[in-house]
């Protein structure tokens, strides 16, 4: 789908036809696409992206994918509806805990001029975690710890050129993003490398027979029985992942007992066990490794190579249980000089061109976020979608299969649905509609409902989310 210019309003009506594009990329039976409903049409939130697009579409095929899974297993299709407002509105992050909304922004995330006068570019620092934060901040020959204030920041970066700094956090394994036009961007060597990847990629690294999943009993959701690593930490991966657990997957968030979390945890693990296992210990690895040989379905965000240095990339994962399906999110594309570096929707927005464009359709001189971190929640979703159109592939013809969605190649796609400058003048949808409340380890928490119906299959019953570690690492016994 070629982008459109300023001003098109191809973004409405065009949510069937990208659905169709992804279903056709991933190789499954186009007599499903009539089974698919995605009424509204619209700004929801203000940008001149297609945001609302974005996220109806990538959760919608997703959706579909799961519903096939669910044909394979006994029955008719279903019929598969996804309303435009609340799919979006399922993307806006909205968590609130014990009656308070939570910020899970750093005060010194966030973006800042470089050199006298802004002459020298501006940056994006991600300090959500207090050790990017300190990192960031002994790179600029500040004090590290929450005492330091922005302002201190704003001075020091008034000595540095934009590209200088983030190569040099880059260097240190830090998380920064230089600002960078759309046309820059293009002539980067990153954007060149990554730019004929497809928003979603499958390759089958393995052979294997089908594993069976089973007929469903009347009425389960479609993913009933279908075990799930969840290795993933910071939205992209757990949306995915907690959409999978919505349609009945048995998904397990594996975290390492020594890494920091986000409070968007407390939202992003409803539906989902989860347990401690450390890959820095042999033991740790065992454990990991006996998990892996009981799952159907894996899915990785950790930086590109990390997990493989362990001995739990895909091909390794295949080895010890062929037929899975192994899931990779990332950055900034598998290939490529950023392939391995870190990176957050916000940074990605940063480095793409998406901050200046937004800007410049609003007749802003400063930089201008998108108004939801849709990179990730429609990344989380391709990869949803991805997973489960590998486990269609899987179930007919078998294999091991690999999944890879990068941020930057959705960013790629999200310009293909076009823009409209008018589209920033609108006022947010009200969330409140959407609210449903529930109990968690964390507190009474307030977050949006999910967005997909089912015709003739319900969705799971969530499990409310944990604390880290309140389940053990094995799998929940299968119906005979």
């Amino acid at each position: 789908m070629s982008a459109a210019p300023l001003g098109n309003r191809a973004h409405n009506g065009a949510v069937e036809a990208a659905v169709a594009e992804l279903w056709g990329s991933a190789g499954l039976d186009a007599e499903a696409i009539g089974h698919l409903h995605c009424p509204g049409e619209g700004f929801v939130l203000p940008s001149s992206f297609a945001v609302a697009s974005a996220a109806q579409t990538s959760l919608a095929a997703a959706a579909l994918a799961a519903a096939e899974i669910g044909y394979l297993r006994g029955g008719r299709r279903d019929s598969v509806t996804v309303e435009r407002n609340h799919a979006t509105q399922e993307c806006r992050a909205y968590l609130a805990l014990d009656g308070r909304r939570n910020d899970p922004w750093d005060k010194l995330s966030g973006l800042y001029p470089c050199g006298a006068g802004s002459s020298a570019g501006w940056v994006r620092i991600h300090a959500n975690f207090a050790h990017h934060r300190d990192g960031a901040l002994r790179l600029l020959g500040l004090p590290a710890g929450a005492a330091t204030e922005r302002s201190a920041v704003e001075a020091a970066l008034s000595k540095w050129d934009a590209l200088d700094f983030e190569a040099a956090a880059a260097e240190a394994g830090l998380v920064v993003a230089a600002l960078r036009t759309r046309e820059q961007w293009l002539a980067h060597e990153q954007a060149r490398a990554i730019a004929s990847l497809p928003v979603v990629s499958w390759q089958r690294i393995g052979d294997a027979a089908p594993n069976r999943l089973g007929a469903l009993s009347e009425g389960a959701p479609p993913l009933d029985q279908l075990r799930v690593i969840d290795a993933t930490r910071i939205l992209a991966g757990p949306v995915g992942t907690r959409a999978l657990a919505a349609w009945g997957a048995d998904v397990l968030l594996v975290n390492g007992p020594h890494l920091p979390n986000i409070v968007n945890l407390a939202e992003t693990s409803r539906g989902k066990r989860s347990a401690l296992v450390d890959l820095r210990a042999a033991d740790g690895r065992a454990q990991f490794a006996e998990l892996l040989r009981g799952a159907d379905v894996m899915v990785e965000a950790y930086r590109p190579g990390a997990l493989a240095a362990r001995g739990f990339g895909a091909h390794d994962a295949a080895r010890l249980r062929p037929g899975i399906v192994y899931g990779s999110l990332c950055a900034y594309g598998h290939l490529g000089p950023w392939s391995g570096r870190r990176g957050f929707d916000s940074l990605v927005q940063t480095a793409t061109g998406f901050n200046r464009d937004e800007a410049d359709a609003a007749g802003s001189a400063e930089p201008r976020a998108l108004p939801m971190q849709v990179l990730d929640y429609a990344s989380g979703y391709l990869m949803a979608f991805g997973v489960a159109a590998a486990v269609v592939r899987q179930q007919r013809e078998g294999g091991s299969w690999h999944v890879r969605v990068a941020l930057a190649t959705t960013g790629n796609w999200l310009r293909g649905f076009g823009r409209d400058a008018a589209g920033l003048a609108v006022d947010a949808e009200p969330i409140t509609d959407f609210l449903e409340e529930t109990d968690s380890g964390f507190g009474r928490l307030s977050a949006v409902r999910h967005a997909v119906a089912f015709d003739q299959r319900r969705l799971a019953a969530f499990r409310r989310s944990d604390v880290p570690g309140s389940s053990a690492a094995t799998w929940l016994p299968r119906a005979s």
